[in-house]
């Protein structure tokens, strides 16, 4: 077993001092948060994940799911590791207590989550699933919906899935060809998802579809597409279960990585149509499902900071113990292990800076959900929602880029033996690689920065977080010591790189949107390197203040402001560079010729 140490002090440290516990507790409905509350559910999360969920994850890569006779296996110990989990009542952690839930903010639910995607993100990855479908019903479905199957998803006794992808309609929803036609008080779909995570497996009795599909007559596109909730075994009145539904697996994919998650090919109807239930309005799929789909962008890139902090764990525990070659300093004692050299160090640095950024800029997020589901005046709801949308494609696109790089050098730190499979290294690069790709791609993401999160409201969202930041370089240069001054520089540096490609990316949305979406990939980047940098050097500011006056532990706090310097130092010159590449290098994207490729 490889083990995973939940990174407990990094968690708290930003829930009370970067979120604040008392700016939690002043939402409506999180009167009783505070710091042992938080303590109580993050210990009891990290036993879960480091003692029941991580010990499967070496498992679950080399069994993998099994397809056999129309059913789906999950590896040994997975279906103990799962019934652990819904008796522990997770995934009820942010469900309102009105449908069941502990209430509690995504504040918590989403540091929980990062905890079990490190542990075992094969396995987690169905919980996470399930709470966007969760979220999804509760917010579109009808009364008669909630009542059916509500309580045994929130409680995680059925899972729920996402059905889009369709052969033909990948990336491009709007090609969806499903068919749903009416027939009484239901619907009968009729047609094949692809890709469909979770689409079946023995965890549970049941798993619930959601499924974007067509009716007779309905507008072309995105604007003819409903949802409707298809269950694996139709539910009697009494809440037990009845016939097998007219869906099934048809196959499960054989993949790079993640090979413990099943990703179903789904056949609905080859007997005539599966059973499905309207969720939300006829031809008003599109913006019920992107309930779930932006829940599960943000989960997405949480997978993405889980992914790096285990990658980052195993490279640190293994250039402690790998003896090779002389310190450099005094060449004639013994060889050493390898964390003495120079380049090990760095790529150590390079890794815990932006895992630490990452998840600083990610618990942002989650504190603006927050706020935008529970603040009591309309200002302050708006103020989140904004947030929210501004931050969710750089969560979801940021944080799994830099998941797919920050895993790969962690093989390096390994050398030729991260190569080798038994170390086990490769395969969180492996399981990294599909997070840019799934739930809409990096690329996609991008463009819905540029175009529907900053240009749709003519940036104010944006200068709205970055006079957030002009504020905090104000108190930022009256800070004491070398940390910060060399903090500030880097930071306001970047900012006037940021400042320009803002106002560029702006002005090409409204000019010429092919140069606009030429450059979105690179905004993207530089905006989400300085937000990262921002968030970062604040809880460093924070830190410096803990250690002034000896509160905390001085090892962790001395260690964040070194991790923030190495980052200001390292990265955001870099931004530099990305701003010239934003404005300047568009052109070029779209000069070569198609038939000189």
């Amino acid at each position: 077993m490889i083990p995973y140490s939940p990174p407990l002090a990094d968690i708290r440290f930003l829930l009370a001092r970067l979120i604040g516990y008392e700016r939690l507790a002043a939402l409506p409905g999180c009167e009783s948060v505070n710091e042992e509350l938080a303590d109580a559910v993050l210990t009891e999360a990290a036993k879960l994940a480091s003692e029941v969920f991580a010990p499967l994850n070496t498992v679950g890569d080399n069994q993998g799911a099994q397809f056999q006779d129309g059913n789906v296996t999950m590896p040994d110990g997975f279906r103990e590791a799962y019934k652990a989990h819904v008796v522990g009542g997770w995934n009820s952690l942010p469900v309102s207590n009105e449908l069941g839930g502990q209430g509690l903010p995504w504040s918590f639910a989403l540091p929980v989550q990062e905890m079990w995607q490190s542990a075992n993100l094969s396995l987690a990855l169905c919980t996470l699933l399930n709470q966007g479908a969760v979220e999804l019903l509760a917010t579109h479905g009808s009364t008669e919906l909630k009542a059916s199957f509500l309580p045994k998803m929130v409680s995680g006794e059925w899972t729920g899935t996402m059905n889009l992808t369709e052969p033909q309609a990948g990336s491009d929803v709007g090609a969806v060809r499903c068919k749903a036609i009416k027939e009484n008080e239901a619907y009968k779909i009729v047609g094949q998802k692809i890709f469909i995570s979770y689409g079946d497996h023995d965890l549970t009795d049941n798993v619930i579809h959601m499924v974007l599909a067509r009716l007779p007559e309905a507008p072309e596109g995105t604007k003819g597409l409903s949802l409707f909730l298809v269950p694996k075994f139709l539910v009697k009145a009494d809440g037990s279960l009845d016939k097998r539904n007219d869906v099934r697996v048809v196959s499960i994919e054989h993949k790079l990585g993640q090979h413990a998650s099943p990703t179903c090919v789904m056949a609905y109807g080859d007997e005539g149509g599966a059973t499905g239930y309207l969720v939300g309005t006829e031809n008003g799929g599109i913006s019920a499902m992107f309930t779930m789909m932006n829940n599960a962008r943000i989960c997405v890139g949480i997978q993405g900071l889980a992914l790096m902090e285990r990658a980052y764990q195993q490279a640190r525990d293994f250039a402690k113990t790998r003896v090779q070659s002389r310190d450099l300093r005094k060449p004639n004692e013994p060889p050493v292990t390898i964390i003495h050299h120079p380049d090990v160090r760095r790529m150590l640095l390079w890794m815990r800076s932006h895992i630490e950024a990452a998840r600083a800029l990610a618990y942002s997020c989650a504190y603006a959900v927050d706020v935008s589901k529970r603040a009591a005046d309309e200002k302050h709801q708006n103020w989140g929602l904004a947030r929210v949308d501004l931050l969710t494609p750089i969560v979801k696109s940021w944080l799994t880029h830099l998941s797919n790089e920050m895993t790969s050098v962690a093989v390096q730190v390994f050398g030729g033996m991260g190569y080798i499979e038994e170390t086990g290294v490769a395969q969180h690069m492996r399981d990294a690689r599909v997070l840019g790709i799934y739930e809409g791609t990096n690329g996609i993401q991008a463009n819905d920065l540029v175009f529907r999160k900053v240009a749709r409201d003519d940036g104010a969202a944006l200068r709205d977080l970055l006079s957030e930041i002009g504020s905090f370089m104000t108190e930022l240069a009256k800070q004491p010591g070398d940390d910060c001054a060399s903090m500030h520089r880097r930071l306001a540096e970047a900012l006037v790189g940021l400042r320009e490609a803002s106002a560029w990316i702006l002005k090409k949305t409204k000019e010429d949107a092919v140069i606009a979406a030429s450059s979105a990939a690179s905004y993207l980047r530089l905006l989400g390197s300085v937000l990262g940098g921002y968030y970062l050097i604040k809880s460093a500011v924070l830190a410096q203040q803990d250690l002034g006056v000896a509160q905390g532990d001085p090892d962790y706090l001395h260690a964040k402001l070194i991790t923030a310097r190495f980052y200001a130092e390292h990265v955001l010159p870099q931004c530099a560079a990305l701003t010239i590449t934003v404005v300047e290098g568009a052109g070029m994207i779209l000069a070569m010729p198609e038939d000189a490729f």
